[in-house]
């Protein structure tokens, strides 16, 4: 597979990010809308510039929440409504954050669209985030589902046990981990961790959720929007910011039928590989010339799983290099891979934090923070069914 025919064609040409907040005495209705306008000016574009929005609209609880369109989660049809627009183009994917990018990248660049909004809205429930009233399991669900063995945080506990039996990781080897995420994420005016960096007293004093994985080893669920505007790179260099393009894409889904909280840690690694090889072979590129490399980190056990996949470190060694302050975004020759905060450090966003990092830092707009980045990478997801995008200046 050669470099894909939009490589570098469509941009992003500007963002916004809501406050995070754990939960927001406004709806994300209307958190979105004010999101998505702010995001239209801060490209230098009129509401009536846009012909196209794409968000991916899952409402990530398992819990038996009321989901209402407008208040759970919004759809491209919702809010296109309220800005009282008639776009040429609309998805609502149930996937992950790349493949809405490359919906977008692939809309612009067929002439479908000329400017498209890709936003995220997440929303958190009232109660218990995953609180379930349902009294049994059937069919495939009950395999998953049953004798306690619930949700993501007891699959992604079972994959980090496999990893830390098999190489040798310390039960506190993801202290370092959710403690430079919070550092990060302390240090965004809009994270809802603003101001408050997490300890390594405070990280093992709390409970665990699914042993070992700690509380403080989760994304912990906010009310939050993040809004991004692309449209075609030529274009996109007429507007006020430096235009930041696509370069590559790619995802993955499972490829093997699993129980719903089986996620065994050889099929993360082995269908992640096949994953980072596709986004290279699109976007002509080594994992060598990747200078800003971005990893998700919605648990933190992923963080060391995409470090591993994208070669940062060895297999079976990021443990050890996160233990040596490999990962300290204060330390000149560490790889600050969680230099957004990520999840961890402001809120459950679905890897849009990871999005904004790459653009900031290629668009020149990072502030005290700015490095000399020219190819980023974001992640997003569990490598065996998530994706990531490669970003150039």
């Amino acid at each position: 597979m050669s470099a894909f025919p939009a490589r570098d064609k469509v941009a992003i040409a500007g963002y916004s990010q809501s406050p995070i907040v754990r939960r927001s005495q406004t709806s994300l209705g209307s958190m979105t809308i004010a999101t998505v306008r702010e995001a239209i000016a801060d490209a230098g574009l009129e509401l009536s510039d846009v012909d196209g929005f794409i968000t991916t609209p899952l409402f990530p609880s398992l819990g038996t929440h009321a989901a209402e369109d407008g208040t759970a989660f919004v759809t491209t049809h919702w809010l296109s409504r309220r800005l009282g627009l008639t776009p040429r183009y609309q998805q609502d994917p149930q996937g992950q954050l790349p493949g809405a990018v490359a919906m977008a990248v692939n809309a612009i660049h067929a002439g479908a669209a000329e400017t498209i909004v890709v936003y995220r809205a997440l929303h958190n429930p009232g109660g218990s985030y995953h609180q379930n009233s349902t009294p049994q399991a059937a069919g495939r669900e009950q395999w998953g589902m049953a004798m306690g063995h619930f949700g993501p945080i007891a699959a992604i506990a079972m994959a980090w046990n496999e990893y830390a039996q098999r190489y040798g990781a310390s039960p506190d080897a993801l202290a370092p981990i959710a403690i430079e995420a919070r550092k990060n994420g302390a240090r965004n005016a809009w994270s809802h961790w603003k101001g408050k960096p997490l300890d390594p007293e405070a990280y093992l004093a709390a409970p665990f959720i699914n042993d070992p994985i700690r509380m403080y080893d989760c994304d912990i669920p906010v009310d939050g929007v993040a809004a991004f505007v692309l449209t075609s790179a030529e274009r996109a260099r007429d507007l006020p910011h430096r235009p930041v393009q696509v370069t590559a894409y790619s995802e993955m889904l499972p490829l093997r039928l699993r129980a719903p909280s089986h996620w065994p840690y050889d099929d993360m690694m082995e269908l992640g590989e096949i994953m980072v090889e596709r986004l290279c072979r699109a976007g002509g590129v080594s994992l060598e010339e990747i200078d800003y490399p971005q990893v998700y980190d919605g648990f933190a056990p992923l963080s060391l799983f995409w470090m591993e996949l994208l070669g940062i470190a060895p297999r079976g060694e990021a443990h050890r290099m996160i233990a040596d302050g490999g990962i300290d975004s204060d330390r000149e020759e560490a790889v600050p891979v969680l230099a957004s905060g990520g999840s961890l450090g402001n809120g459950r966003m679905h890897g849009t934090p990871q999005m904004i990092e790459c653009y900031l830092q290629l668009a020149r707009r990072a502030g005290e923070q700015q490095r000399d980045v020219s190819l980023a990478l974001a992640c997003q997801g569990v490598p065996q069914m998530g994706g990531a995008v490669l970003y150039s200046a």
